[in-house]
């Protein structure tokens, strides 16, 4: 399909929209921002407004550039593109774009070879923690890695990281200066090596197009409308890519949900998405609330737990709204242990499998990926097939490649059926009519099957695909790892989980420590960070939720782990873990939001945690904050923990400075809920009142 089309037929693409996802669609070239909640449609609805700019002349397929952040998500945009008639545009992550600009230009900026992409960097991290006297212990460099990504994407060099570090009080794996000596050296030994790491591709991209101006006319005049979808999880990088990429203009559509930031530890942040319409003060905003993925009872669950976030922008209060028909209420149940747990869950997957709900229609999510041995264990004692997300990649299967090999030398022993083709050629690699026992055998079936549905898929969006069309695609979605659905029950974290859906979905292990996670401490933008994970976890469920923790870690262990604090609220009244519940919860005060010196607002973070705003003087007790730091000191050698899990230095200084009387004023404090409360509560008073008293 080319060509322009009639304003009667551009009328019929946009047939099926909502009213809100039209306005998105149609809405006038120049910037528009799309706040669309979770499972409110928004990958067909920015489809469609390519293929509405496409087909309405405003734009050539070609000069459309549309970026996500992962490669599924670029796979899948594709997909509808291309059954929306629009195969030109460009869909990638953020980092596949960068890497196919800077392979382009690099003979005319750089003059030589192009350096080669550093698929891992341990090797060079190892090196670099060694002179600067660290460990090198696996753990501890994959820690330095991550702190090198966080710098980079954050676009803070060697020099600055001490400084900046200390000022958003970063829990860091090492000294500052000693984090900061590794990350330079590391840069060293890389450009020595002449290989790039993934944050170079975007840092290497935006230097040529900001600092080349022919490069970046050429690659303008290329490039002129930009699609960016979870926007909310740009980081400081990627904005100045986009940047790059925009040269001043506004033909720009984002799409995001701030409920849904979860990378804020590798730099990402949701101020572009909330302060979009400050930079484009003449922007098109529109909203997607209504929920076609779950059912209503799912809904009202999800719009709970966001709803009890602390901190949020008004214009980000997305309220979803329930289309599916009712279904079954979510599950909660409390367990033992974690052992007793995981079984639990295998049977509730199994009656959901006799049920008739697919294998592949069903997750268990947990908040760290440690927690997917016990479930491992349980399906395959079940008999149950699973998949653990993150393990090896569909296209690198050794029956996948074998499979992708006959293919392309099948191109004289065709039909004009492209599935039939497909079936046959197959065949001869493993494929029969019926599946094979379990296992192995039954894996590979399932992988050469999947291949086979990927050509059902294209034969019905392409009326004339062909053989080699299809191998075209297969050798597409190898390189953006883009795979099929393969069945089985899907285990993964709950970041892995972020942009999929299931019909059925276990959260488990939803206790205090593991969520929120133990390193969220007392930090109020960690806890928050937290809430919306689980709210991610949430809103993945089409119809089934499960949501269940462990009292003890171990069989015979000890009974005294906690239920997430996000629960409270959600269990119904009539479920015997509520009583437990609502008896351990304190009552909290609300959150300050004043200044209590000059009643001004308060608006960061620091600001809502000591009560008052930067401007204001601080009224800290010296004395009562040394007392406290001995105090935590102590209790943490005692608990075996790093001392801000106990309270951070910014909760100690609040707590200097108003200093509480009684656990209502303790409790008001910005970071002190139940949990703290209860743990450390009577402690802290105790020592307030020793130095009041001294």
């Amino acid at each position: 399909m080319t060509g322009v089309l009639s304003p009667r037929s551009l009328n019929r693409l946009l047939d099926g929209l909502d009213p809100e996802q039209r306005a998105a669609a149609s809405a006038p070239r120049g910037p528009v921002c799309v706040l669309a909640g979770a499972g409110t449609g928004k990958t067909r609805t920015i489809t469609h407004r390519i293929a509405h700019l496409v087909r309405s002349g405003h734009v050539s397929a070609g000069q459309v550039l549309a970026v996500t952040f992962t490669t599924r998500a670029a796979g899948e945009m594709r997909t509808r593109l291309r059954g929306l008639g629009v195969e030109a545009a460009q869909a990638l992550t953020f980092h596949a774009a960068a890497r196919r600009q800077l392979r382009y230009f690099w003979p005319r900026v750089v003059g030589d070879r192009p350096w080669e992409l550093l698929e891992n960097k341990l090797r060079f991290v190892g090196q670099a923690a060694n002179r600067a006297r660290l460990g090198t212990e696996v753990e501890v460099l994959r820690d330095l890695a991550s702190e090198i990504e966080w710098a980079k994407a954050s676009l803070i060099s060697p020099d600055d990281y001490p400084a900046v570090t200390a000022r958003a009080q970063r829990d860091i794996p090492a000294p500052a200066a000693q984090v900061a000596e590794v990350y330079r050296t590391y840069e060293e030994l890389k450009n020595a090596a002449q290989v790039l790491d993934f944050d170079d591709l975007l840092l290497h991209t935006t230097a040529v197009l900001e600092e080349h101006g022919v490069v970046a006319e050429e690659f303008r005049d290329r490039y002129r409308c930009f699609v960016v979808d979870e926007y909310q999880d740009v980081t400081p990088l990627q904005q100045r890519l986009l940047d790059a990429w925009l040269g001043g203009r506004d033909d720009l559509t984002v799409v995001g949900d701030a409920n849904q930031t979860i990378y804020s530890f590798g730099g990402a942040s949701p101020r572009p998405l909330l302060e979009f319409t400050r930079r484009y003060p003449d922007a098109t905003v529109v909203r997607l609330e209504r929920d076609y993925r779950s059912t209503p009872e799912v809904v009202s669950l999800a719009n709970r737990v966001i709803g009890a976030a602390r901190g949020r922008p008004a214009g980000s209060r997305l309220k979803l709204i329930g289309q599916r028909p009712s279904g079954p209420e979510p599950r909660f149940a409390e367990f033992d242990d974690e052992a007793v747990e995981a079984e639990a869950v295998a049977r509730r997957v199994r009656e959901l499998l006799d049920g008739g709900v697919a294998a592949s229609e069903i997750a268990i999510l947990y908040r760290v990926n440690a927690q997917s041995e016990a479930y491992e264990s349980a399906l395959a004692e079940a008999g149950i097939p699973y998949l653990v997300r993150g393990g090896e990649r569909f296209f690198n299967r050794t029956e996948v490649r074998q499979a992708m090999s006959a293919l392309r030398t099948a191109s004289g022993d065709v039909s004009s059926d492209l599935v039939t083709t497909v079936r046959s050629v197959l065949a001869r690699v493993g494929l029969t009519e019926s599946p094979p026992a379990g296992g192995a055998a039954k894996e590979r079936w399932d992988a050469l099957l999947a291949i086979v549905e990927l050509a059902e898929e294209l034969a019905a969006t392409v009326s004339d695909a062909d053989l080699p069309r299809f191998c075209a695609e297969l050798d597409q979605r190898a390189a953006a790892q883009h795979p099929p659905t393969v069945e089985g029950v899907t285990l993964a974290s709950l970041h892995a989980a972020k942009g999929l859906e299931w019909d059925a979905v276990f959260l488990v292990g939803l206790a205090e420590g593991t969520m929120p996670i133990l390193h969220a401490g007392d930090d109020e933008a960690a806890i928050e960070e937290e809430r919306r994970l689980f709210y991610v976890g949430v809103t993945r469920a089409r119809e089934h939720l499960w949501l269940s923790w462990a009292l003890a870690r171990t069989p015979g262990g000890r009974r005294n782990r906690r239920r997430s604090r996000f629960l409270y609220g959600l269990i119904p009244e009539d479920h015997p873990a509520a009583r437990v519940a609502r008896s351990q919860q304190k009552p909290s005060a609300p959150i300050k939001t004043r200044c209590r010196v000059c009643g001004g607002p308060l608006l960061e973070t620091l600001e809502v945690k000591l009560g008052r705003c930067g401007r204001c003087p601080s009224t800290v007790d010296e004395d009562l904050l040394e007392r406290l730091k001995s105090w935590r000191a102590d209790r943490a050698r005692e608990l075996k923990v790093p001392a801000f899990v106990v309270f951070t230095d910014a909760t100690l200084m609040a707590i200097a400075e108003q200093r509480p009387a009684d656990e209502a004023a303790l409790v008001s404090i910005s970071g002190i809920g139940a949990t703290k409360l209860e743990r450390f509560g009577a402690e802290i008073l105790k020592v307030v009142r020793a130095s009041a008293s001294a």
